[in-house]
């Protein structure tokens, strides 16, 4: 009766041992059975069962637990000390480590008919101990959830009652099968929806407590190493719908775009205030603090507070200061001390919209997971002039004109597929951008977009004053595209309606196909898409701090941006341009410290370069032109396409600006019309002969169609002579040549 009575009296694993033990010794058959019971590897709750139904005194179970702490530990099952010590206590019955703990728990003896412990006794009545073993293995141990070397078995147990039965005045309550999870003591009744419940637990680093949210085991963390920086991942950590901290490899050329544009800010101005609205695992930020040091003053922030306790490890394990704030009042709390780094990275732990409405900042990054336009009226109302925002838009789906109906609700734009899709969706964005800076009174200039198959990134800088808001919205316009041709053009400003807004096309297909050959797309940005000064600078940047990944893309940018093909680009120090202008404001430079002095109690220095010209208008023609022609959308059919270089090189003979376009492989930015483009890729093709033979008529310049004629008359008069003299026929070899010309020409 001692393990009977430690079992009522809800002693630990251990004791419980020591009880069965001690039962084995002196003790009834009945309370060695009873012990056994209950000697599995966690602490069960109580479930009213026919074994558990002996009553005992108080003072009885005293003295036996003085009897048990002055014995001593004798060795037992290495897992039930593993259990006691190492996970928590509330778990059910039905969860072990191995069948012989269940069998155990069972306590099979072939002499006498034993129940079994995890189903009722009018489900599964007593039976010997042979079949007892089948029906634990085969329905409960054998369907059962694995997790870390336990079991989760299925349990027939009154712990989860289904729905009642009504059979005429009589309710009929029936058991349902479930599993337990060892993490929150949650019942499933599928196995399916458990392994998905226990995954769901992993994935957020929950695998410990109940219902008390946990960090991640060392163990099942990934440590990544992106830019001389460390960061901790989750498992599934690049799928945002698995897991808290998301993190995405395929984005590293983003970061170092965001961190090239970060660096030429920390040159104008130190230090800045810095923030990554976004955190996930922290990552940006801590490139950010990393390398430019003192420079920058970086805040990271996350809703979500799994994403916040990843953050300060990711902190601590680049030996950064931590400061957490975790409510929207001013309440800090330092953790952690840095031994390399001595600068403080400042973690909050708020709404992306309500940081951002409490305090000012020089330069916002927002990357959630979608669209930012929901964020855009927030990062707008504080940012502080001439500072830089910058937002990286991941939905695609709508942007590439996959979902135009999800473009119209985001963007309040229409849009339709067209071979210039990523620069359409760039320019969808800065409309976006352009309107919610300018509820702010606030004008922007666009200082770099980009597009790629991942993502749309757009830095801009933000320009205070209505001034600059009415210029920037005057710049948003309707795009109208020719859907046969694939011409576009912006329509042109004014408040009158056009009688036939067709007529702005340069091309003729209005005219010469039926019904609309036109849709009207937009409103759109018509403004520049790069500032090239500022992209010489992150190309600077990018070469100082080692980012060879970005320094391609960085050139193909700059020679897009001064619409010039590769071999004209000269790279530069920045410091030679001194005196860069951006949108008419001359922005400070390096070389601008040591020639401006600084007069105590007075606005000199940059401020009167800046105030002096702020009226000062770019000129519209150094501009590049808008959008790009696809070489392959235009190509002839029969005709072999020249090299996209020395296409580039003939159509820049021919007095056009051309440049390559980082939106496509394949693209051309020129401001030649669609006309002459044509005219120039037919006059460098040449002709494809597939077997002498063409599809099709070739459309060929005339001295080629001349020269052909000549050389195909020649070639079937003398195949005539021939024929002529091997067939003694001239009359059917005359009426042969006249009627195939052409295969006589081929032969």
């Amino acid at each position: 009766m001692a393990a009977e009575d430690a079992a009522e009296a809800g002693l630990s694993a251990e004791r419980l041992q020591e009880a069965e033990e001690e039962a084995e010794n002196g003790g009834s058959p009945a309370g060695g059975g009873e012990a056994a019971a209950l000697n599995g590897e966690v602490d069960c709750k109580k479930v009213e069962s026919k074994n558990l139904s002996v009553k005992v005194g108080e003072s009885e179970v005293e003295t036996e637990e003085e009897r048990i702490e002055h014995e001593s530990i004798r060795e037992s099952d290495s897992n039930i000390l593993d259990v006691s010590s190492d996970y928590p206590r509330e778990k059910h019955l039905s969860i072990q480590r191995q069948l012989g703990d269940l069998e155990r728990l069972a306590d099979l003896n072939e002499a006498e008919k034993k129940p079994c412990p995890l189903c009722p006794e009018e489900k599964f009545k007593a039976c010997y101990g042979h079949k007892l073993h089948r029906h634990l293995q085969n329905l409960h141990w054998k369907i059962s959830v694995e997790f870390e070397g336990y079991r989760m078995c299925i349990c027939h147990l009154p712990c989860r009652i289904a729905k009642p039965n009504f059979v005429a005045d009589q309710m009929f309550s029936k058991t349902g099968a479930h599993y337990h999870c060892i993490i929150c003591s949650a019942t499933i009744t599928r196995r399916t929806d458990m392994i998905g419940h226990i995954n769901r637990h992993v994935n957020k680093g929950e695998t410990e407590s109940r219902f008390i949210t946990a960090p991640a085991p060392k163990s099942s963390c990934e440590v990544l190493k992106e830019a001389d920086t460390d960061v901790q991942v989750l498992p599934n950590y690049s799928t945002p719908q698995k897991t808290d901290s998301y993190f995405n490899p395929k984005m590293k050329l983003n970061r170092q775009l965001i961190f090239c544009a970060l660096a030429v800010l920390a040159e104008e101005r130190k230090p800045i205030e810095c923030l990554d609205a976004f955190g996930a695992t922290g990552i940006m930020g801590l490139q950010w603090a990393k390398h430019l040091r003192s420079s920058v003053k970086v805040t990271i922030n996350d809703c979500n507070e799994n994403s916040v306790t990843m953050i300060q490890e990711n902190c601590h394990l680049n030996k950064m200061k931590v400061k957490v704030n975790t409510k929207e009042e001013d309440n800090y709390e330092a953790i952690g001390d840095g031994e390399e780094n001595s600068n403080t990275i400042e973690v909050t732990k708020m709404d992306a919209n309500v940081i951002m409405h409490l305090r000012s900042f020089d330069f916002i990054h927002l990357d959630p997971f979608g669209t930012s336009v929901n964020y855009l009226d927030s990062a707008f109302r504080n940012v502080r002039n001439l500072g830089i925002v910058s937002l990286t838009s991941t939905d695609i789906s709508s942007l590439y004109a996959k979902a135009q109906h999800v473009a119209l609700r985001h963007y309040g734009c229409n849009i339709v597929r067209t071979e210039y899709y990523k620069e359409l969706a760039a320019r969808t964005v800065i409309a976006a951008v352009t309107r919610a800076a300018a509820r702010c009174n606030k004008g922007i200039e666009v200082l770099l977009a980009v597009a790629l198959e991942h993502f749309v990134l757009v830095v801009i800088r933000v320009l205070r004053g209505p001034s600059p808001a009415d210029d920037s919205a005057k710049k948003i316009r309707y795009l109208i595209h020719c859907q046969w041709c694939e011409e576009r053009i912006f329509q042109k400003e004014g408040n009158m309606v056009e009688e036939n807004p067709y007529q702005q096309l340069p091309c003729d297909c209005h005219g010469s196909m039926p019904g609309r050959t036109a849709v009207v797309l937009g409103p759109l940005w018509s403004g520049a898409l790069f500032n090239t000064g500022f992209l010489r600078r992150m190309l600077f940047e990018a070469v100082q701090y080692g980012l060879d990944e970005v320094q391609p893309l960085l050139k193909t940018v700059i020679c897009e941006a001064e619409c010039t093909t590769s071999k004209n680009f000269s790279t530069h120090s920045p410091f030679d341009e001194n005196k860069q202008e951006e949108c008419g404001v001359y922005i400070k430079t390096p070389d601008m410290l040591a020639e401006s002095d600084v007069v105590p109690g007075k606005r000199k220095n940059n401020e009167v370069m800046r105030n002096a010209t702020k009226r000062q208008k770019t000129d519209n023609s150094a501009e590049h032109p808008a959008f790009y022609y696809n070489i392959h959308r235009h190509s002839i059919k029969g005709m072999n396409m020249p090299k996209l270089n020395k296409f580039l090189n003939c159509l820049s003979e021919a007095g056009y600006r051309v440049s390559r376009t980082h939106f496509d492989p394949m693209g051309v930015r020129t401001n030649a019309p669609l006309a002459q483009f044509k005219t120039v890729l037919m006059k460098y093709s040449t002709p494809t002969y597939a077997g002498g033979q063409t599809e099709g008529p070739l459309h060929l310049r005339e001295d080629v169609q001349v020269g052909d004629q000549l050389q195909a008359a020649a070639d079937s008069k003398a195949k005539d002579d021939e024929f002529r003299e091997e067939n003694k026929s001239g009359d059917t070899a005359t009426v042969f040549a006249e009627d195939c010309p052409t295969h006589c020409a081929a032969d």
